[in-house]
């Protein structure tokens, strides 16, 4: 079954996009404060599939909250003109007392969804069965990330964000979670975070490497996976 698709309103394609423009992030801590980004300039155009590789805690998944909206930058500007997906592998964004259903039922009033057909595709989709009536907080990391990609889906996001989400579940689903967004999906942008050389090198077009607090841009996917290879891996 197809996602219920809701059109969310946009400029022409040629103008949307994501831009950060001289993005820093600074976190506080008990004694002190700790930068993770200084000076960071980005841009993702509508339709790019790009690639996001680093260190454990270089700040992959600090990137995707600031491009999604969920942070804000401590210095410069994150200037989002597309609709922009929450990091699908997460599902942070639950209310963990409510159920898997409740859950799909908020999401369907936020985006003005057809509830009926919302529900149905995130039931056949997600195959959690008696667990969309129980509360999401019992739920594996698992199977809180089916249920944040298959309600990502029935929103037709112009860009989603990806994070090691076709890690999830078995070979079939992650074959399904590959059709959704890959084949389906395949006009729209995409930030893909994904250990997996091969993975990348398919799907993306582009890659950076987060490296001592910046973005590092290259002319080709396996030119930024050289640099990992040999700097950071």
């Amino acid at each position: 079954m197809n996602a219920p698709a809701v059109a969310l309103e946009a400029p022409p394609s040629e103008q949307r996009g994501i831009f950060l423009h001289n993005v820093s992030k600074v976190y506080p801590t008990q004694h002190s404060t700790v930068k993770i980004f200084d000076h960071v300039d980005l841009d993702i155009r509508y339709g790019e599939k790009l690639g996001v590789l680093g260190r454990n805690g270089a700040g992959k998944s600090t990137l995707m909250r600031l491009i999604s909206g969920s942070e804000l930058p401590t210095g410069g500007v994150v200037d989002r003109r597309m609709s922009t997906s929450w990091p699908l592998a997460l599902g942070g964004g639950f209310q963990g007392s409510l159920t898997g259903m409740d859950n799909i039922r908020f999401i369907s009033r936020v985006y003005d969804l057809d509830l009926e057909a919302a529900v149905a595709f995130v039931e056949e989709f997600t195959e959690l069965g008696r667990y969309l009536r129980e509360p999401v907080k019992i739920y594996s990391n698992g199977m809180r990330a089916r249920l944040a990609f298959a309600i990502s889906m029935v929103v037709e996001f112009d860009c989603f964000l990806i994070d090691e989400v076709i890690a999830v579940g078995d070979q079939r689903f992650r074959e399904k979670c590959q059709a959704e967004l890959f084949e389906r999906r395949g006009d729209r942008a995409m930030v893909i975070i994904s250990h997996d050389a091969e993975f990348v090198k398919h799907y993306c077009e582009r890659a950076v490497v987060i490296h001592d607090k910046t973005v590092r841009h290259f002319p080709s996917v396996m030119e930024a996976y050289d640099f990992y290879l040999e700097h950071i891996a």
